[in-house]
């Protein structure tokens, strides 16, 4: 199917520009892009009328299935620390998934990244009590409301040697059968340091050398992480890491929080990835993440939060801010640096508006008050634009939501469903052992 999009003010973030121009798509391609484009036989033209585009979002770092923990009950004594956070909270929430409510997190996360505009997830799962298959069945969600991902399982030996071995076998299955898919790959999926043995690290990094693909791992989030590695391995992590192959190219940090200025170097000359997550890092009272050692490296994520990425972008900049680091910082880079990973792992071009790039792109009716050019972009990003903006989503050259209307599938009943699966799932929750 071919579409026109006339009269479009097509932006991008990473190189900054702005020019009002047409774009044309055909199959999941920018085939061409100017001024005045003709419309060719059988081509449906949209005429956006000065219209923002931009490039699809992504989500660099998530977990689809916290999306029914709102509301949730939570402890009757409050965690004290992160390692009580996980225990109390996020342990038992895991443990209580199972087949259907996995599917419904992933598919209300997903309705959510498209009317937020997301077009990529990154996920990290974990369902202890229902690892087998639990990926293909968050990309059967995902699929459905047309989004594009780039998933894993948690691999950990807190549930034992059987347990980790299913996750092993999970990620593996997954990456061998969406090794040439166009919407999803996968990648092998760690917790963190403190939950994995050094044999189950080394199973993690050669799993993910075997298949040329990353590692996807929380990185000293919190200090727990660190003090585990020095008592009980006698160095940092990101020692134990480097000896386990776990540092690529392809390979995903979460928070990076508590990491020495020669840890920062050590892992920007591997060319490893940085997901930043500002809310969650504040919500767990973990502590800052000092952005400014991600280099070219850093990008934006979630942890679990909605795949609101304009507001997390926002939420990172005035956090960092107030933090009063004065170390210069490219945000521009940062909130665009999904889309280069993506870019890298898909094996086409993601983040720009140029021809043959992958129409992944966001339809907003944000209205400038003020000239916006290619110098002040940035500004009506992080001071002006909102989600609320988002009208309309296309992915790999399918609308999946038009005039803020989700395609193909009736919100309103999937919503009236997660509601009645999630109450069950709380109750089984709250009956599982610390």
């Amino acid at each position: 199917m071919k579409t026109l999009l006339k009269n479009s003010v097509a932006i991008t973030l990473f190189p900054s520009s702005i020019e009002t121009v047409d774009l044309r798509i055909s199959n999941s391609l920018i085939v061409e892009r100017g001024k005045n484009l003709l419309p060719q036989a059988g081509e449906k033209i949209f005429d956006l009328k000065g219209k923002i585009v931009l490039p699809g979002m992504v989500n660099a770092h998530t977990h689809l299935y916290s999306t029914l923990s709102r509301g949730m009950p939570m402890p009757k004594t409050p965690p004290r620390n992160f390692i009580e956070i996980l225990k109390k909270i996020w342990w038992k929430l895991d443990r209580a998934l199972d087949e259907e409510t996995i599917y419904y997190s992933a598919l209300v996360g997903a309705i959510e990244a498209v009317q937020n505009g997301t077009t990529t997830i990154i996920d990290h799962h974990a369902s202890p009590n229902a690892i087998n298959g639990s990926l293909e069945i968050i990309k059967e969600a995902m699929a459905k409301i047309g989004l594009r991902g780039v998933l894993c399982y948690e691999v950990t030996d807190r549930g034992g040697k059987k347990q980790r071995d299913e996750g092993i076998a999970e990620n593996e299955n997954f990456i061998l059968k969406n090794y040439n898919n166009s919407f999803f790959r996968g990648l092998v999926g760690a917790h963190a340091s403190f939950t994995l043995s050094e044999e189950s690290l080394s199973l993690c990094g050669e799993l993910a050398s075997a298949y040329n693909t990353g590692v996807h791992i929380h990185v000293a989030e919190d200090l727990c992480d660190v003090v585990d590695a020095e008592r009980k391995y006698h160095c940092g992590i990101v020692d134990r890491l480097s000896r386990n192959n776990i540092l690529t190219n392809k390979s995903i940090l979460g928070h990076c929080i508590h990491l020495s200025q020669k840890d920062y170097s050590r892992l920007n000359k591997t060319q490893t990835w940085f997901a930043h997550n500002p809310r969650s890092n504040m919500n767990n009272k973990v502590g800052y993440s000092p952005i400014h050692q991600f280099k070219n490296r850093g990008m934006i994520g979630t942890d679990g939060f909605p795949s609101d990425m304009i507001e997390e972008a926002k939420i990172a900049f005035f956090k960092r801010q107030d933090s009063q680091q004065k170390q210069k910082i490219d945000f521009s880079r940062i909130i665009s640096g999904g889309q280069q990973y993506v870019s890298d792992m898909f094996g086409s071009q993601f983040g720009t508006l140029a021809k043959n790039s992958v129409a992944d792109l966001v339809v907003s009716d944000y209205v400038a008050p003020t000239p916006m050019t290619k110098e002040n972009i940035l500004g009506h990003y992080l001071y002006g634009m909102r989600s609320a903006n988002i009208e309309s989503v296309i992915v790999g050259g399918k609308w999946v939501m038009k005039d803020r209307k989700v395609l193909g599938i009736d919100v309103e009943r999937i919503y009236s469903e997660a509601d009645k699966k999630s109450k069950k799932m709380w109750i089984k929750m709250m009956e599982t052992v610390p």
